[in-house]
Formats: structure tokens, C-alpha cells, sequence
């Protein structure tokens, strides 16, 4: 099979394709042929060294979808021929032809769901809901989304409508058309010098942005409105004082780690595929990048060139 392999921590140029024996499934496992791959900016963090050991050489990727191929020792036979996706934990292995996954990661997809959306979902997916938990959304709310063109992003803005309060997405350039389409009340170009004047009285933020953009959100919330952090893509977290939640009665929450994993990974999976066969999620896919392309994948991820969740097909 063909897969992505990296030999050192480095820039995306090290993500190298090549050929490598296929993998057999072991006990508990099965292997997916695999249909699209999810990329994901921890993804990136892998890659650059920010993220945990890793031992070299490996392939990278944590999110796959396909069709299941063989079947390790102790795996319920009617599994072989299913359609699933799998978040592969720390494991890796997604970018790749063929990959492996537990039996108790997979979830079966119906024949109406596309593998890029499936994709899209199980590992975004499950901490959008995560997030959701913590912000508690009602229709009395007004709502800005930081990075609402982004996987994550245009999934708080159709909740937001769901719930029916009222949304405004932060984006750039032609990304604004696409955070309106998505169903925003507004979109503001938040690279535009003081994108943030006139901005007030909203009653959450949901923050993964972070840095000088985090901190602009913060100011445009009302008394007792509150933020919810869920990272940093500007490379540095909001900075918060005391001083600023004191002075209109503010909360921030952080709804990674801990409080995330409150009600368990597979739980969060189950309610985000649910999410996505009901309608309720509707994901943003970014236009496909073939396999071999990983390493441009990496470079539009990270200069925010990309739109929704970005995927790889082999």
C-alpha cells in the first residue's frame, strides 16, 4: 500500500509518500481500506514536535473512514464488509491506504453518510459536543464564533441556529460568504482593523482562536456573558485577567482536558455521528486533498487557507 510516512519532527515537507507493506490487524483489531482521512492542526503539532513522544518512522493521522477489510482474532465476523469510521487515538496510521483500528473504536456508518462527512465528525465532531456541553446554549443568547468557517466553527453556528439564538462568525476574505451560507446572522472579517468596535452585549463566545482576536471577544460580551476556550490556533491562548470578568460579572471556561472527557469519548462519538445522521450537524468539508498531497494539506491547515475540516482521499 501507499502511505505518508515522517522520519523526524520538522516542516510539512517531511511528510513523505511512500510505499510499505500492508498492515495486518491483530487481535481486537480490524483493517479498513480506507476512504478519506481526517487532517487535524494536532495533526500538525504531531509533526512539528508539540505534541507527546513519538517513535519514528510513523505515519501520521488519527481519523479515518472506509470500508472494513479483514478481521484480526476475537472480531465479530460481521464486521468485514461494514462501512465505518474510527478515531485511532494516539495510535495513528490514518494517512494511508489501508489502516488499522480497535473493534471498540468503530462506529458503522449508514449508506447515506459520505466518508468525508463521517470524517468530519468523529473526532471535530465529538468535541463540538463537547464544547456544546459547556456553553449551554439557549435561544435567548447572541453568539459570536471565532474561526466560524473552520470545522469546528461552522458546526457552532448551525447549533446556534438550531437552539435559535442569535450567531455572528468571525472569518476572512471569501470565507465570510460561507460562514452566512451556514446560516449566521452576521460575519465580520475579524483580520479588518477594529473588526470588534460597536460589538456588544453578547452573552457567549466561543473562543478557539485565542491571542489578540480572543481577547477582542472577550471585550464584546455583556454582563454576565461568558467565554468558552477551546484553543489557541493563533499560537497563544486568550489572555484573561481577573480584573476584566470582575468588572461585568464574566465567566470563562475552558471546555478541553478534563471537562471534555467528563462524559467519556465514545459517549461524545456516539452524539456527534447521531448529530450527523439526523441533520443536526451538517459539517463543512474542505475540497479534498489526494494522499499524497499530506504535506500541502499541512501548509494550507496551518496558514488558514482552508475552509471546514480538511481531508484526505487516497
Amino acid at each position: 500500500m501507499f502511505a505518508i510516512r515522517q522520519y523526524e519532527f520538522g516542516p510539512a515537507e517531511n511528510l513523505r509518500f511512500e510505499e510499505v507493506p500492508d498492515p495486518e490487524p491483530a487481535a481486537g483489531q480490524v483493517r479498513v481500506t480506507v476512504a478519506a482521512a481526517g487532517v487535524h492542526l494536532v495533526d500538525t503539532t504531531i509533526r512539528k514536535g508539540g505534541f507527546g513522544p513519538v517513535a519514528f518512522p510513523m505515519t501520521p493521522g488519527r481519523e479515518v473512514a472506509g470500508v472494513v477489510t479483514a478481521l484480526g482474532e476475537d472480531v465479530a465476523p460481521d464486521w468485514l464488509g461494514r462501512r465505518v469510521v474510527a478515531h485511532l487515538g494516539q495510535a495513528n496510521g490514518g494517512y494511508a491506504e489501508l489502516a488499522v483500528a480497535g473493534a471498540g473504536a468503530l462506529h458503522a456508518l449508514p449508506d447515506d453518510v459520505s466518508f468525508e462527512a463521517a470524517v468530519a465528525m468523529i473526532g471535530t465532531g465529538r468535541t463540538v459536543v463537547g464544547v456544546l456541553d459547556a456553553a449551554r446554549l439557549t435561544k435567548d443568547d447572541v453568539v459570536l464564533v471565532t474561526s466560524a468557517a473552520g470545522g469546528m466553527g461552522a458546526l457552532f453556528v448551525q447549533e446556534a441556529r438550531n437552539v435559535g439564538a442569535q450567531v455572528i462568525g468571525l472569518a476572512s476574505g471569501e470565507k465570510l460568504d460561507l460562514v452566512m451560507d451556514n446560516g449566521a446572522d452576521a460575519a465580520i472579517d475579524y483580520t479588518r482593523p477594529g473588526w470588534a468596535d460597536g460589538l456588544k452585549d453578547m452573552t457567549v463566545v466561543l473562543d478557539g482562536v485565542g491571542g489578540e482576536a480572543g481577547a477582542q471577544a472577550l471585550k464584546t460580551l455583556g454582563p454576565g456573558g461568558r467565554q468558552i476556550i477551546y484553543g489557541w490556533a493563533s499560537g497563544s491562548s486568550t489572555p484573561i485577567s481577573t480584573e476584566a470578568l470582575f468588572a461585568n460579572s464574566l465567566t470563562a471556561t475552558v471546555a478541553l482536558g478534563p471537562g471534555l472527557m467528563r462524559r467519556g469519548l465514545r459517549v461524545l462519538e456516539e452524539e456527534s455521528m447521531a448529530g450527523l445522521a439526523s441533520g443536526r450537524f451538517v459539517p463543512l468539508v474542505h475540497p479534498p486533498f489526494a494522499l499524497k498531497d499530506a504535506p500541502l494539506a499541512h501548509e494550507a491547515l496551518e496558514s488558514r487557507a482552508t475552509a471546514g475540516k480538511v481531508v484526505l482521499k487516497p
